[in-house]
């Protein structure tokens, strides 16, 4: 258990709405669902609609410092059997990654690769009170587009289990592309976090609205227990086509 996932829920049964494409670049094809993760007939491209309405603020933010940038959405909402075998594919490349077998690990490594995959990836969890985060519809992994319509270079690609992944890795290196690196980490955190979004604190993709994470993250930085989640685990009742 997260410490965030102690953190009460007061659900305001927001509906899921769909982002729109023509204000948003979408990262297609979708990479789990390229994967065969099961979706089923839900798009990963939602979220709670008060979620979109940040969302929509962060790009106008955005755009006022660099005109014709936008945010591209990597990734959105999770159905927990999503997240369920996105943990599991991440599992398995990490231990192929060091050369072993998966039927053949040892409870020690076991335990060692599931702690790296720990770092990034929220376990599954059936119980409404400790939903994952982007379960919840509040949760999304973002980047950047620039006015020519390319990539922004953030220095290591989404969903990389390693170091580089962390918002601050390149705070202090030294080379120009380096601070290249975090400059752009840098102006992404600022424009969700003008918005109300918090990133995550191992991942510089990784921004949330009212989720538990959410509430820790503003708990750690006012020193107040004020905050409580939004948002807990999006049912099918909450879906809007």
């Amino acid at each position: 258990m997260k410490p965030y996932q102690a953190i009460p829920i007061c659900d305001r049964s927001e509906p899921l709405v769909p982002i729109p494409r023509d204000r948003f670049p979408l990262v297609e094809p979708h990479a789990y669902q390229s994967l065969g993760a099961p979706y089923g007939n839900q798009s990963p491209y939602s979220l709670r609609a008060g979620v979109l309405a940040a969302l929509t603020e962060a790009q106008d933010q955005l755009q006022r410092q660099h005109s014709g940038w936008h945010i591209q959405i990597f990734d959105a909402f999770r159905p927990l059997a999503v997240q369920r075998f996105m943990v599991e594919h991440t599992f398995t490349e990490q231990v192929q990654a060091r050369g072993w077998i998966t039927e053949a690990l040892t409870p020690a490594q076991r335990d060692e690769v599931m702690a790296e995959v720990a770092q990034f990836w929220a376990m599954p969890s059936n119980d409404p009170a400790t939903p994952p985060p982007h379960s919840t519809g509040a949760a999304l992994d973002v980047t950047l587009i620039d006015a020519a319509g390319s990539v922004v270079d953030m220095g290591s690609p989404i969903d990389e289990v390693s170091p580089r992944s962390h918002p601050d890795h390149f705070a202090d290196r030294t080379t120009p592309v380096e601070q290249t690196f975090h400059a752009h980490r840098t102006l992404l955190n600022q424009a969700m976090e003008s918005a109300g979004f918090r990133r995550h604190p191992n991942e510089w993709w990784h921004f949330s609205l009212g989720d538990q994470l959410w509430a820790w993250l503003r708990r750690q930085e006012t020193g107040s227990d004020k905050f409580l989640a939004h948002y807990g685990r999006a049912s099918v009742d909450l879906w809007v086509q």
